[in-house]
């Protein structure tokens, strides 16, 4: 059996645990919904466009700065969804713990990875070094 109920300005304690992830989510929602606009308005302009346009467009530092951004947004965000979902379906600790953190290690290499070639495309650099890819 468990201990007295605790409340804390009216609220049971237990009832709090989450609002912090809660606030982050939106948060992130809220800065992902313009960010998402510019990138697809983004897509659309340089649709066509010739891989000079595409690399002097990364080539600018603001456009570089909120792909970056947009990129971190994402993955954070994504990562938060994922955690509540393994929360809320997987049960046993042991199996909680190693799916969050191969998730968690999942989208760190993916936000990782986006900076470093978003980082190599505006420094005009190939987005692959020499020998890798086609």
């Amino acid at each position: 059996m468990s201990g007295p109920v605790q409340f804390k300005n009216g609220v049971k304690v237990s009832e709090r645990h989450g609002a912090g992830e809660w606030t982050l989510e939106k948060i992130l929602l809220a800065l992902m919904m313009p960010l998402g606009v510019w990138l697809l308005s983004t897509a659309f302009t340089l649709t066509g466009a010739g891989y000079d346009v595409v690399l002097a467009w990364f080539a600018s530092r603001l456009n570089a700065g909120l792909l970056i951004v947009t990129a971190l947004v994402f993955f954070g965000f994504a990562s938060l969804a994922w955690k509540v979902i393994v929360e809320d379906y997987i049960h046993k600790p042991g199996s909680k713990a190693l799916a969050l953190g191969l998730l968690n290690m999942i989208f760190l290499a993916l936000a990782a990875a986006s900076v470093f070639f978003i980082v190599r495309l505006a420094l005009g650099s190939a987005p692959l070094p020499a020998g890798f890819g086609i």
